[in-house]
């Protein structure tokens, strides 16, 4: 990045009651990592900016990612049974020649499959890039064009989602923004730990230096040609202030309605 193209960061807290960030589904078993992956993060911003499935990804699959737990929640798992109300067997994915599907052989009458989602998670994301791309982005999550998901369209983020612009180094940023947990959460946390004024937290950030590689770096999300790379990424524990005294210099955003305000989030 040229020293005429400055950087910015925009941070993204990501909340809700399920998420699920998969990035490997096999037969009827659909996962989900304990944090948010690249691929989902650059999927909800670039939904955000309106990009059809089929458009490039370049400058998003570029942004340098960090991700800080602050909640880690719980793995939820959705068990789901298939059948033919009438008793017969379930069709398969083979055709005849006159393109009818055939059944299944031996006769199948039940279709079993799982999913996995986290509950109850909060998470801190920084996307750091271009300054001109990172204030498009800032525009497009809170005036998002296509609905956003935490990973699935089934899993509806809570308010606020952007927490705004931030400067200096990414990691900096995540180490400096205050504990992101529910209330509930942090208050339990404050009873155990006489209202702490900083908690560890773990992150993992894009690193080329780093010892761990996922492949979780979108190329296309085009329906029939999805394709991925890899990145280098590093974990680590940032100590982040608790927020658990009120700081007059970061004013609470509420964010308008949030239909999840009721659950704590």
């Amino acid at each position: 990045m040229s020293n005429s193209d400055p950087s910015g960061i925009l941070l993204i807290r990501l909340a809700g009651p399920l998420q699920s960030w998969g990035d490997r589904s096999t037969f009827n078993r659909r996962e989900t990592r304990p944090e948010p992956t690249k691929s989902g993060i650059v999927g909800l911003l670039a939904a955000a900016a309106g990009r059809p499935r089929h458009a490039p990804l370049d400058d998003l699959a570029g942004l340098c990612l960090g991700i800080r737990i602050d909640q880690p929640g719980s793995i939820l798992r959705d068990y789901h049974t298939v059948s033919d109300y009438r008793g017969r067997p379930l069709l398969s994915a083979a055709v005849t020649a006159k393109g009818r599907q055939k059944p299944t052989s031996p006769a199948k009458h039940t279709h079993i499959t799982q999913r996995f989602y986290l509950q109850d998670a909060v998470f801190l994301a920084a996307v750091q890039g271009p300054q001109g791309l990172i204030d498009t982005l800032e525009h497009a999550i809170t005036h998002p064009a296509f609905p956003l998901a935490l990973g699935r369209r089934s899993c509806a983020p809570a308010q606020p989602l952007s927490l705004g612009q931030r400067t200096g180094p990414l990691e900096d940023a995540l180490r400096a923004e205050p504990w992101q947990a529910a209330p509930a959460v942090r208050k339990r946390w404050g009873r155990q730990n006489g209202d702490a004024a900083h908690i560890d937290l773990p992150a993992t950030l894009d690193d080329p230096a780093g010892d761990e590689f996922r492949d979780d770096v979108p190329l296309s999300f085009a329906p029939h040609a999805r394709t991925f790379t890899t990145r280098r990424i590093r974990h680590t524990y940032l100590q982040a202030p608790t927020g658990l005294t009120p700081d007059p210099a970061r004013p609470r955003n509420t964010g308008g309605h949030d239909p999840f305000a009721l659950l704590g989030w």
